[in-house]
């Protein structure tokens, strides 16, 4: 039984846990789209360069030579002799393609330009070597 002088208590809504919940779903966005910047080439430790610039080009073809000296398309294996034809083949008639080299810091200088070389035999093909800020 209840007392006509005990005042009612309005109906609250707490909404401090679903701000915490907002934030922890920010902050799992903020995180993962940390991890997406730079998923277009293999692991290698890049020369260091004071003038690099950010290319923001469409359509990008990148090539990773790694310290061992295997060279990859886009991933995928491939050998320097084969090059031309397949970065010709994913060229194709866009001028705006550009191929990036990714060369570890250790790879040879001759290398780097066998696969410069091949490249550049490719009508259209513009070039880029990624290095990273010292």
């Amino acid at each position: 039984m209840r007392l006509q002088d005990e005042p009612e208590i309005p109906p609250q809504i707490n909404i401090v846990p679903m701000i915490d919940v907002i934030f922890a779903i920010l902050t799992f966005f903020i995180m993962s789209t940390l991890f997406l910047t730079r998923s277009e080439g293999l692991p290698v430790n890049l020369p260091k360069a004071a003038t690099a610039k950010q290319q923001q080009i469409p359509t990008k073809i990148t090539i990773t030579i790694d310290d061992k000296g295997v060279v990859s398309l886009n991933r995928q294996p491939t050998t320097v002799d084969a090059l031309t034809e397949q970065v010709r083949s994913l060229v194709g008639a866009n001028p705006e393609a550009l191929v990036i080299i990714n060369a570890d810091d250790k790879v040879g200088h001759g290398k780097v330009v066998a696969v410069m070389d091949r490249v550049r035999q490719v009508q259209g093909a513009k070039l880029a070597i990624a290095t990273q800020k010292p």
